[in-house]
């Protein structure tokens, strides 16, 4: 736009109009880059120290400080009971495979199934279906934690302490998708990959 627009050149202090850039346009980036966090701090500070010499600011104007901030949604899907139950499945499976556990079933052609099965019967508000197959789906996860536990306690503490997160993911998801809600003691757990992510508002119809 800069340089399609004599307007914004004009802005900027041009006197004549120019087709090329001021500057590359990862000059900022590195610019920031260099600074660093130290840096912008200290750029912050000269800036409030010049303002408050200049008397254009008061001491007590700083006592409280407003930030603006800009949200930025997450990169997580919609945290529905069966699209999270499934990720547990696959996680526990991933995690067993990875550590040599031989389990004695997957449920992966089961798992996927049953994961659109309750998409679909959501879909087509048939309640009572979809939280019969997501019961199902909770029924395989707590059987592959169960199972992979007890292999687990055979053998060294290393082992267990790499599975304990993984573990700790599954039971969550379980017990929350058994009561629809936030299990005493513990925050909601809406997506795996992020579980620090906490829903703060409902949202809309159109983007739930």
């Amino acid at each position: 736009r800069w340089a399609e627009t004599p307007t914004w050149q004009y802005f900027s202090g041009q006197a004549y109009f120019e087709h090329r850039l001021p500057c590359d346009a990862t000059t900022l980036v590195k610019f920031r880059q260099l600074l660093g966090e130290e840096g912008v701090e200290e750029l912050l500070a000269q800036t409030i120290n010049v303002a408050a010499a200049l008397k254009l600011i008061e001491r007590k104007d700083l006592r409280c400080v407003a930030v603006d901030s800009t949200v930025q949604e997450k990169a997580i899907a919609h945290p529905t009971d069966s699209r999270l139950l499934e990720t547990a499945r696959t996680k526990l499976v991933q995690a067993a495979k990875d550590l040599g556990i031989k389990l004695k079933q997957t449920f992966q052609r089961e798992g996927q199934a049953l994961a659109r099965q309750a998409g679909r019967y959501a879909h087509a508000r048939q309640f009572k279906r979809m939280r019969r197959a997501i019961a199902r789906q909770r029924t395989i996860v707590a059987r592959l934690a169960r199972e992979i536990e007890r292999k687990v306690a055979h053998t060294g503490q290393a082992l267990w302490q790499s599975l304990r997160e993984v573990l700790d993911k599954a039971r969550r998801i379980v017990a929350q998708s058994a009561q629809r809600g936030r299990v005493d003691g513990e925050p909601k757990l809406y997506s795996w990959h992020a579980p620090e992510v906490e829903c703060i508002n409902k949202g809309k119809a159109r983007r739930p």
